[in-house]
């Protein structure tokens, strides 16, 4: 066996490789690209007779360098950094780091531990790419997001009416329309209900047009404490900046929604995952694209739960125990998961019953927003793995019993 650590980098990456004694055959340091994969695969050659004989160990799970390892028989480890920081320490207690000294690291990670984690296991490029997607979707949520709060924190300065008329909705269509048009207090005040109402509808607006446009053209001329004129228009041209970056953010926002729920839709989970309660398309593809559809990625529902960080994890010596939520998870599949959860409350009686009961013993609303997150992951996982749509009665039996 050839055992090999790459610590991987933007523009280079450093190699060790070890025997299975743990003595160091090679070092190398290589390119990024199709020159440093040559120098790569020419570097193991000399060494090992057979690609099923090489083990590779490394930090990431994603991009171009991985995918040209899993082109070949090597079988390939993505180590997770923290693991790696820790397993460092055993071997010196100087806290000392360098680039070759972590490929070494990782080569006789694999080498002696390699038994306790998993083979990266690969999805399909329909998961892959709808992960891609959603991710993206979620990241420019989030800078929407802080343009928004950029944005009241402008208005809070020399445009309180605003606020007024919006609150914390900055971010909507209707707001972005009419700021657009007025973003001084003067002009807010100057709107007709006419343009207010060719505002709403030019953002898309299509129920309650006439009553809407009415409570903002009121909220628009509530008397409030004047900037002076120059400063205004400085504060103005900052705001339409601000505005101009959300309305495009929310068109581009709306496209990837568009393809990331007809890639998803597309793939084969897609009808078991949105049978669950509380998992749209949009939702679903977030989990799907976190969780992959390699069926061999989670041996039991207890992994899944881990992976997802919605099970508990205990510390216990002594006589002391306690049992916390988890801190090291995946945060972006948690995040959904919170939201599934919140959303099954409302759809699934199951849920709502599992979730009032442990709100009964007192959880708090997050805790009891956790655990039933737990329980909707386990049911996920025996779904997909008997390939079988939810069924509210096999899933909540207590609840049932309960009701009757």
């Amino acid at each position: 066996m050839l055992f090999v650590g790459i610590d991987w980098s933007e523009a280079h990456h450093d190699v060790c490789v070890l025997d299975a004694a743990g003595r160091v055959q090679a070092r190398r340091r290589i390119l990024e690209g199709v020159q440093g994969i040559g120098e790569l695969h020419a570097l193991v050659a000399a060494h090992a007779d057979e690609d099923e004989e090489v083990v590779v160990g490394l930090e990431t799970d994603r991009g171009l360098l991985v995918e040209a390892l899993l082109a070949t028989d090597y079988q390939v480890y993505a180590i997770n950094p923290l693991a790696v920081s820790r397993y460092r320490e055993r071997h010196t207690v100087s806290r000392g780091k360098s680039d070759p000294g972590d490929a070494k690291v990782l080569a006789d990670l694999v080498r002696t531990d390699r038994h306790i984690h998993r083979p990266l296991a690969i999805d399909s490029d329909q998961a892959r790419a709808i992960k891609v997607l959603a991710r993206d979707h979620k990241d420019l949520i989030w800078q929407r997001q802080r343009h928004a709060n950029k944005l009241r924190n402008r208005l809070r300065e020399y445009y309180p009416a605003a606020l007024a008329a919006f609150g914390g909705e900055l971010a909507h269509p209707d707001a972005v329309e009419v700021l657009a048009r007025a973003p001084t207090p003067e002009q807010g005040c100057r709107l007709s209900t006419r343009q207010i109402v060719s505002a709403l509808r030019r953002g898309g607006r299509r129920r309650r047009i006439e009553a809407r446009a009415l409570e903002i053209r009121e909220a628009l001329r509530t008397p409030q404490l004047q900037t002076s004129p120059a400063l205004a228009e400085a504060y103005a041209d900052t705001a339409k900046a601000a505005v101009a970056v959300i309305s495009e953010l929310n068109a581009q926002i709306q496209t990837l929604e568009e393809r990331m729920t007809a890639r998803f839709e597309a793939h084969p989970d897609a009808e078991i995952i949105t049978s669950l309660p509380g998992l749209s398309s949009i939702l679903g593809a977030r989990v799907l694209g976190e969780f992959g559809d390699n069926p061999t990625r989670f041996a039991h529902a207890k992994g899944r739960k881990a992976y997802a960080g919605t099970a508990p994890i205990t510390r216990a010596s002594g006589r002391s125990k306690v049992v916390r939520r988890r801190i090291a998870r995946n945060k972006r599949l948690a995040d959904a998961c919170q939201l599934w959860a919140f959303g099954a409350v409302n759809g699934s009686p199951g849920a709502r019953h599992y979730y009032d009961r442990l709100r009964d013993q007192g959880a708090s609303h997050n805790a009891a927003l956790r655990s039933l997150a737990n329980r909707l992951v386990g049911i996920l996982h025996g779904c997909l793995n008997n390939r079988q749509v939810y069924n509210e009665e096999i899933a909540w039996p207590a609840a049932k019993r309960a009701a009757a």
